[in-house]
């Protein structure tokens, strides 16, 4: 741990992936709570998956990456919500039509292209590469995810746990949800980096559903979220560093370890402290 320290103190590449990494933590955090709240975590993996063809796209153009996966993954979203409101197809066949699609599109993109060395990394995740323009972006896009949570916060709340009684309030319920799509796009596209496509989702879940298991509040299961996230992005780079792993990979595991363990220990839902406190009852019943 102490070389990693010094490591970070004295390497630029290193302080960069750290505060980007850390950045991609919390974002995915926040964001994280209300998909799984709202049961869309099928949505947040279509997502993160639909915006390769954006990227090889941006790539082929020679322009920022960003600009493709933020324009493709709006137009799945969106896609998505046409097919399920104007046909009998429900809203999980849909997104499985949709992102599947868009992923295949992506593929045949990347095989077209004479290098895929930085595509790899878009796939995989690869923070200690990250350049300033990338970390830059994240911390962009973490400060208007911040913002438009704070502003939005109680329409967000109400609509997530009773779209039912949000509608009654008044709330624009399906603007509401593209927005949150928004957000989500956003969210993926600034963890491309750190994690890549294919990881990001765990990175959204993970996180959100471990805090989910320790409390019955929004904002403190956000606050949770948000340092589940953390820890996992500064544990993993930290392994990564050290013993020469996959950045994306890594930082996902260890936000599973963490998620493992609030499921065995949580004090409410942990398996094993329930175990315990049924083996106590039988004995007093006894």
């Amino acid at each position: 741990m102490i070389n990693f320290i010094n490591a970070v103190m004295e390497y630029g590449f290193l302080q960069k992936a750290l505060l980007t990494s850390v950045m991609v933590g919390v974002i995915c955090g926040i964001i994280g709570c209300f998909i799984i709240l709202r049961g869309m975590a099928l949505m947040g993996d279509a997502i993160s998956h639909a915006v390769l063809p954006g990227v090889a796209i941006s790539y082929m153009l020679g322009i920022n990456f960003f600009i493709g996966a933020v324009m493709t993954g709006l137009l799945t979203a969106i896609g998505i919500g046409f097919i399920s409101q104007n046909s009998r197809v429900k809203n999980d066949s849909s997104i499985g039509i949709v992102f599947t699609a868009a992923f295949a599109l992506g593929i045949l993109l990347i095989t077209a292209l004479k290098s895929s060395s930085d595509l790899y990394h878009i796939l995989f995740g690869n923070v200690l590469a990250v350049r300033p323009s990338d970390m830059w972006t994240t911390l962009i896009i973490g400060i208007i995810v911040l913002i438009s949570v704070y502003l939005f916060y109680k329409e967000l709340l109400v609509s997530s746990f009773d779209p039912i009684m949000a509608e009654a309030y008044g709330l624009p319920t399906k603007l509401i949800h593209y927005f949150l799509m928004t957000l989500l796009t956003l969210v993926t596209v600034a963890s491309l980096q750190t994690v890549g496509i294919i990881l990001v989702v765990a990175m959204l879940i993970t996180p959100a559903s471990t805090a989910y298991l320790l409390t019955d509040r929004l904002s403190i299961m956000i606050g949770l979220s948000a340092l589940f996230g953390v820890i996992s992005a500064i544990g993993g780079l930290y392994l990564s560093f050290t013993y020469n792993l996959a950045s994306g990979a890594t930082i996902v595991l260890v936000a599973t370890t963490l998620f493992i363990l609030s499921l065995l220990l949580s004090p409410k839902q942990g398996i094993l402290l329930r175990m315990i406190r049924q083996k106590k009852k039988k004995a007093v019943t006894v």
